[in-house]
């Protein structure tokens, strides 16, 4: 049986990394980084930013990425698009899934918002089919909300 991971641990990590510093660019590159060291079974772990009707590749941990992805487009572009976390089980049949890495067969997108809109999202996959569950909306939703509140986001 998975152990369920201690997303109270990862907040406090986020919390000691982020403490008194506001650099966006900064806090989400250490973020991508405890995400990716501490959650099992996962190949990549980062954000993208929201630049106008696109997302464009922000700090991350894994193998190179897809840099622009349109807003409705594969499983980040639906997540801004609708601006609802995507919780996907098989990315094989999520209709137009952008694959970055063809490793990755499941995958949560979390968005991140600054005073209300849409800022980035945070995205991390897995080579492990149905990977995440609603243990995982939760937490990563709680680490996107610190984000949301530590960053200045004036990028």
């Amino acid at each position: 049986m998975k152990k369920p991971t201690d997303y109270s641990f990862i907040l406090a990590q986020l919390e000691a990394i982020t403490d008194s510093e506001k650099d966006t660019i900064a806090n989400l590159a250490n973020a991508s980084a405890v995400l990716y060291l501490n959650l099992p079974d996962i190949n990549w772990a980062g954000f993208y930013l929201v630049r106008g009707n696109q997302l464009v590749l922000g700090p991350f941990q894994g193998k190179p990425a897809c840099v622009r992805i349109d807003f409705g487009r594969g499983v980040c572009g639906t997540a801004a698009a609708t601006d609802t976390t995507q919780l996907v089980a098989d990315v094989h049949a999520f209709p137009g899934h952008i694959a970055c890495d063809g490793a990755s067969n499941s995958e949560i997108v979390v968005p991140v918002h600054h005073h209300g809109k849409l800022a980035a999202v945070l995205d991390i996959d897995s080579p492990v089919l149905n990977r995440f569950h609603e243990e995982d909306r939760t937490g990563l939703e709680a680490c996107a909300a610190l984000l949301e509140n530590v960053c200045d986001w004036n990028l």
